[in-house]
């Protein structure tokens, strides 16, 4: 119950983004974080639940720095973090993008059907995010601006 407590503490002070996943860093540290609270609900002393703590005040330390450098540095976010790629774009499967990064049409569908899609000439484009998550945008036309950032060829 403490490390609950001390992880939403951590998360007031860091605020809302701590454990969104907006990046892959953001998606380890979430991880990482479950895997430290789950290690004070083991320790079998003080001292080992101490240092689980403040092994999470790193990671959030840590979460915090590498989000503000990649505010700050286009350079340290291009390192830091993938582009999401096109996997789908004007009703049309994109082949040679989801083989490069390994989703199978059946997943892709899957995924269309969760948004809702009715007829696949409809989807303006699927997009597979930094987090492995897929956005489907659909409807009679797309903002470009929405895509932006986005690699249209998994060569890029």
């Amino acid at each position: 119950m403490a490390a609950l407590t001390w992880v939403s503490i951590l998360i007031r002070v860091n605020g809302l983004r701590s454990l969104s996943k907006m990046t892959n860093f953001d998606f380890v540290m979430t991880i990482a974080l479950g895997s430290c609270v789950a290690g004070a609900a083991q320790a079998s002393d003080w001292l080992g639940f101490a240092q689980v703590m403040i092994a999470m005040v790193g990671l959030f330390i840590a979460q915090w720095g590498s989000a503000r450098m990649r505010k700050e540095s286009e350079t340290f976010a291009d390192l830091a973090q993938n582009e999401p790629l096109m996997l789908m774009r004007d009703g049309k499967f994109l082949r040679e993008a989801m083989d490069a990064s390994r989703v199978a049409e059946t997943d892709l569908i899957a995924k269309l059907r969760e948004a809702n899609v009715l007829d696949l000439s409809e989807v303006r484009a699927a997009v597979l995010e930094t987090t492995g998550d897929v956005s489907v945008l659909h409807g009679d036309k797309l903002d470009e601006q929405l895509l932006k950032g986005v690699r249209r060829d998994p060569d890029e």
